[in-house]
């Protein structure tokens, strides 16, 4: 089972508002005191008051709680873009819970009592990861971020499970974007992000994880086995979609004139992608950082080469 500090990056703060000290000891009973800490409130305008000062990462609030209940403590700090990115989670009683599905409640998760222990850590940590991910993701492209990306690769490194790591980095993207504007630019990294996603999807293997690292640059993870053949359908493809992107003139002469990032005038041929694949088989790799610096060592290689490749480490340690 994933640990709670694995999905945060560090011990998990939470505060738990309650007056009930039998709820109090189920929750403390979930996880290992290890994996965080709990600061326990039975008073709702004081836990608030706490929140503003330290906020946490969780919050977990019972219902009706005196000075504040806990339907309009999550109501006000959702409604505040400091705060809103805080996992909040609803905790109540059974004979209330039509009248709180049916309110405009604020909440990440939603605890209906009694409940069992197994429960109880389920609804806490799906709604953690939910907001987690939600927060993470690419703004444009919704793809998980940074975050997710070093998560999920550290996962599979600790389990010892073999994969192939892929970088992918548009090649005289930048230029694009100067000549053909901002909007033009997000509709190329849409499409790129598509076809990845959709490319990646289809294989319906695990380990299977796509990622989008920021601006032209994206990653995706799949076991060693399929990764070659879907880096070269990756690449037709991309060739076969890319000059569609672009206006009839500077399509049909394959290139476009534009700046480099000194200034330079210059001619540019057609976007292309160039892919850096790292295999991890039989523990080679201990962290991201590792994958990290062999992939940007073959990117070099690959972006060499005109137009849509990908490049393999087939070194064997």
């Amino acid at each position: 089972m994933q640990k709670l500090s694995d999905i945060v990056g560090h011990p998990l703060r939470i505060y738990l508002l309650t007056q009930d000290e039998k709820l109090v000891a189920s929750f403390q009973s979930l996880w290992p005191t290890d994996q965080l800490t709990w600061t326990v409130f039975s008073n709702g305008q004081a836990a608030l008051e706490q929140i503003l000062a330290e906020p946490p990462d969780m919050i977990i609030a019972e219902q009706f709680m005196p000075g504040l209940s806990g339907v309009e403590l999550l109501r006000n700090l959702k409604e505040e873009n400091v705060y809103r990115q805080i996992c909040a989670i609803l905790v109540v009683r059974d004979a209330d819970a039509a009248n709180v599905l049916s309110s405009s409640v604020r909440t990440d998760a939603l605890i209906i009592l009694p409940s069992s222990g197994d429960r109880l850590r389920l609804r806490a940590e799906l709604g953690l990861q939910r907001i987690t991910t939600t927060l993470d993701a690419n703004p444009l492209t919704r793809l998980p971020g940074n975050t997710s990306i070093i998560n999920t690769t550290q996962r599979l490194l600790s389990s010892n499970t073999d994969f192939s790591l892929a970088y992918v980095d548009m090649d005289n993207f930048k230029p694009y974007n100067d000549k053909y504007g901002f909007s033009r630019g997000d509709e190329m990294l849409l499409m790129t992000a598509r076809l990845i996603a959709n490319t990646v999807n289809a294989q319906q293997c695990l380990p299977s994880f796509v990622g989008h690292v920021g601006g032209d640059d994206f990653l995706f993870i799949l076991p060693p086995d399929v990764m070659e053949c879907v880096c070269k359908r990756l690449a037709s493809d991309f060739d076969a979609i890319a000059p569609s992107f672009y206006d009839p003139a500077d399509r049909k002469r394959k290139s476009i004139l534009s700046r480099d990032r000194q200034g330079h005038e210059l001619v540019f041929p057609i976007i292309s992608i160039s892919i850096a694949v790292v295999p991890s088989v039989g523990a080679r790799y201990t962290h991201y950082a590792q994958l990290s610096h062999v992939a940007g060592q073959l990117k070099k290689i690959a972006k060499a080469t005109l137009g849509s490749t990908y490049v393999i480490d087939r070194r064997r340690h």
